[in-house]
């Protein structure tokens, strides 16, 4: 990863950082729990995708927007195999979602 995005990457997650630490509303929230009589911590994770824009497609949205030709569109295919656990299975069962056994 280059220097430059390092960078951009680290500013976005101070900006996300100062907001929850000056957020009014948390704090009165953890306030809330300490007076109830418990320890707060807080852990948060954050999944922050990425691509690279193809140089033709870095156009205002004027001009992309008065395009009349269809760009065709760009799909991502898995290349891998998921390793599920018995939680992450008990997890998916509780939502509902069925998952293909094949693998275990």
């Amino acid at each position: 990863m280059d220097e430059p995005l390092k960078h951009l990457m680290q500013e976005l997650g101070n900006a996300i950082n100062d907001s929850l630490s000056e957020s009014d509303r948390i704090a009165e929230a953890i306030g809330e729990i300490k007076r109830a009589g418990y320890d707060v911590f807080l852990v948060l994770e954050a999944t922050i995708g990425f691509n690279r824009r193809d140089e033709d497609e870095e156009g205002d949205e004027e001009t992309a927007a008065s395009e009349t030709e269809e760009r065709p569109k760009k799909s991502f295919e898995a290349t891998g195999k998921i390793k599920f656990t018995s939680q992450d299975h008990r997890f998916l069962r509780a939502l509902k979602i069925a998952v293909d056994d094949e693998g275990r």
